[in-house]
């Protein structure tokens, strides 16, 4: 694994820094996959509960990727990209001092979600959807109230293992979560009879078993250091990750306000519009954890690379690893966009549901390819601590899916089609938007 990370001062050919990829790549995207095939299947259980379950499932939605988002992803990025620079920049003390830091944080964070989507659901939820926040409601008290500590542990320590290039480690670990949670999802949902609150059981449980199994790989050097935890917290060290991590998180955000805001305009269309783009935004939001993959090699790599003050190198490393997650993305965008009535009908029997669902479908699909570029970059963007662009990005997402949807949907008269066609300019334009940041008057322009 020292060789896959090492920089070298010597020009390394596009074939070289492929291979290092992935190399990285390979585990996290093995876990990528056993997580997407988890979250259809959570699909698929909620959809058996109802489409009134299903429509509470999609209300909560938004906030449950958020929350693996924000953790997994956006302040885990932050805690990867600041162990792997102090790494390249032969820190190892600073590295081992950024656990304790990382933990704190995610702490704080999972508190947050703990009391205001776990505590008092039906605020925020009803806000949505009024008609599905009853069944939404005890849903999202175990998800969140039980689970939101634990999922936030468990990625933030798998976030450490990836600084520290244990890719490998942390993807076995995961798994576990991956894979016991549509079993216990069941478990709890069907023959236990908690119906759809027995998914956010399945969850807490399930995540309850990584973290403890992700606290003591970390804690024995798994990362390869030993993390020093008495010590006294600094506040340099919290802004090496929340300089990335906040940033990040707030594109998290935005994005899934991006959903949260669509879904509030379908609402006027009725549960069963609610339900089909749930189920539309489900498969748009699995090229994230697809992106995921080579997207945790890049801000690795990315991170060493910069570390060294190799720029040069970072910008050919996020540029390769953002072609190749733009063919995959566009790749499985063309299955869903050419069959999306076959897609559709997989997750819900329901006619009415599965007509609207293929109809966004068939607008969003063909735009996966764009969104698999802009997140790969977005996460090559933290290893290299430049997030203006993806910021910028993640704006102009959020103004074509909301304003521009309103915009086609009302006064240019598209109606439902309208939404959806706005949904998919948004991600293209995300795509596009984050790619034209990756450049050398950026990279390495001052940090942002």
């Amino acid at each position: 694994m020292a060789d896959v990370l090492a920089v070298s001062a010597a020009p390394q050919s596009s074939a070289m820094l492929l291979r290092r990829i992935l190399a990285l790549a390979a585990p996290t995207s093995l876990v990528a996959m056993l997580q997407v095939a988890a979250q259809l299947g959570e699909t698929w259980l909620a959809a058996r509960q109802g489409t009134a379950a299903l429509a509470g499932w999609a209300v909560v939605l938004p906030f449950s990727l958020l929350m693996q988002q924000m953790s997994a992803g956006a302040m885990g990025g932050g805690v990867a990209s600041s162990v792997a620079r102090a790494l390249g920049a032969k820190r190892p003390d600073e590295a081992s001092a950024l656990v304790l830091h990382a933990v704190l944080i995610a702490l704080a964070a999972a508190a947050l979600f703990a009391l205001v989507l776990g505590a008092v659901p039906g605020v925020v939820l009803g806000w949505i959807s009024p008609a599905a926040a009853e069944a939404a409601t005890p849903y999202a008290a175990w998800l969140f109230g039980a689970g939101a500590v634990p999922a936030w542990l468990a990625n933030t320590l798998a976030s450490v293992l990836r600084g520290g290039a244990r890719h490998g480690l942390a993807a076995r670990v995961l798994a576990l979560a991956w894979a016991g949670f549509p079993l216990l999802g069941w478990l709890f949902a069907e023959p236990l009879g908690f119906g759809l609150a027995g998914l956010g059981i399945g969850f807490a449980a399930a995540f309850w078993i990584a973290a403890v199994a992700m606290a003591i790989v970390v804690l024995r050097g798994g990362a390869g250091f030993a993390p020093r935890l008495r010590i006294r917290p600094e506040s340099a060290l919290f802004g090496r990750i929340l300089r990335v991590g906040l940033v990040a998180s707030a594109l998290a955000a935005l994005a899934n306000l991006t959903t949260i805001l669509v879904t509030a305009q379908l609402a006027a269309y009725g549960p069963a519009a609610i339900a089909a783009y749930g189920i539309a935004a489900r498969l748009e939001f699995l090229m994230i954890p697809l992106a995921f993959g080579i997207g945790s090699a890049l801000t690795a790599l990315v991170g060493r690379a910069v570390g060294a003050g190799d720029w040069p190198q970072a910008r050919r490393i996020a540029w390769l690893g953002g072609i190749l997650t733009l063919g995959l993305a566009g790749l499985a965008g063309m299955a869903v966009g050419l069959a999306p009535d076959r897609f559709a009908t997989a997750f819900s029997a329901d006619a009415a549901v599965v007509a609207v669902a293929a109809r966004g479908l068939a607008f969003t699909g063909p735009a996966f390819a764009g969104f698999g570029l802009g997140m790969a970059l977005y996460f090559a963007a933290m290893g290299a601590g430049r997030m203006r662009g993806p910021f910028l990005a993640a704006l102009s997402r959020v103004g074509l899916a909301v304003g521009g949807g309103w915009l086609l949907a009302g006064p240019l008269g598209l109606g439902l089609d309208g939404h959806f066609l706005g949904v998919a300019l948004g991600i293209t334009a995300y795509g596009l938007v984050t790619a034209l940041s990756v450049r050398p008057g950026v990279w390495p322009g001052p940090a942002r």
